[in-house]
């Protein structure tokens, strides 16, 4: 199926043309990637990839490394937002441990490659054979996924990934950290300060700018992980929704033309997220000032993309309702950016 096939039924259907807006759009994106028609009922999996990292010892967060493991134990005991979300939504959660400090987290799939990554202000965050790991270990689980579901979003949890994401839109955009440098999970003016020093001095001691070298230079275990994801879905055709700036940061990993299957789903009230949206030519869905990660802003654009398929399904042709087509707006659709 195609595109205009989906267009096709989409102007059917007793509304005006185009005027679903997004809806519409984030439907022709699906047939789009999938090749399929889109579901009545969308069968999604959250990847929800955890991860230490060792920049925290240059006091980055406002939280110490030990609440990642924390937040695992409680995303398995499905205490979290993004559980909530998942059951509101029919979502399934798996939770990746890719390297979370002490010993590997039970009810988690352990995918680990190392307890956190290094201290990147004094050394590459991870060796080149751990980057291309954590990426091989993304695709697999979305070709794992592809299987199965008809969409994958993903999440993350890792004290001290905000300073990583960061660090890599710096490094792949050019940017100065003091203007996209933010209080990620709570720090104050001071703690946002010395964050961009911090990252403008990994910047320094980390000259390259190869687009894997930068990667394994600043990444996170979990980051790449989601680069891998979405390396896979393109494989796989299946679309990937990613959640926040540090979700995001995995798209600024793969290279352009591997960012096809991507649905971008919310932009965070995290200080760099527009500017690396900006830089991705990327529209995401919803703008609701979060910035709690974990996947629950690609959770919430999943509900969108169940929304436009049960209208897509269920509303009724002008034929079938022996609605009149006479005198039809006008459609005034315009072409729209990368959702």
């Amino acid at each position: 199926m195609t595109s205009e096939d989906t267009q096709r039924r989409l102007d059917s259907l007793t509304k005006p043309p185009g005027s679903l807006g997004r809806l519409e759009e984030v439907l022709l994106r699906y047939t789009e990637i999938r090749g399929l028609e889109p579901p009545l009922e969308l069968r999604a999996a959250a990847l929800v990839f955890c991860a230490d990292h060792g920049v925290v010892e240059e006091g980055v967060s406002a939280w110490p490394s030990e609440v990642t493991r924390q937040m695992v134990l409680n995303f398995v005991a499905g205490g979290a937002a993004i559980n909530v979300l998942c059951r509101h939504f029919g979502i399934v959660p798996r939770i990746v441990d890719m390297g979370v400090q002490g010993t590997a987290v039970a009810g988690a799939l352990d995918r680990r490659i190392a307890e956190g990554t290094r201290n990147f202000t004094r050394q590459p965050a991870m060796t080149a054979a751990q980057a291309r790991q954590a990426i091989s270990v993304g695709r697999q689980l979305a070709l794992e996924a592809a299987r199965e579901f008809d969409v994958v979003l993903c999440g993350e949890m890792g004290i001290g990934n905000t300073t990583a994401a960061t660090a890599l839109l710096c490094a792949y955009a050019g940017l100065d950290p003091a203007e996209v440098t933010g209080a990620g999970a709570g720090l104050n003016e001071e703690g946002v300060r010395r964050k961009a020093e911090v990252i403008r001095k990994a910047l320094t001691f980390h000259p390259s700018r190869g687009r894997m070298e930068i990667a394994a230079n600043f990444g996170g275990f979990e980051i790449l992980a989601i680069a891998g994801v979405i390396e896979g879905a393109g494989e796989a055709r299946i679309p990937v929704i990613l959640d926040g700036f540090i979700s995001t940061a995995a798209a600024l990993v793969v290279s352009p033309e591997a960012r096809w299957p991507v649905l971008y789903s919310h932009c965070s009230a995290e200080a760099g997220h527009r500017r690396m949206l900006e830089f991705l030519e990327a529209r995401p869905l919803l703008d609701l000032d979060m910035r709690l990660g974990e996947g629950t802003g690609a959770a919430l654009a999943v509900g969108i993309l169940q929304s436009a398929c049960r209208l897509y399904h269920e509303m009724a042709t002008f034929e079938q309702a022996s609605v009149s087509t006479s005198g039809r707006a006008p459609d005034r659709r315009s072409p729209a950016p990368h959702s």
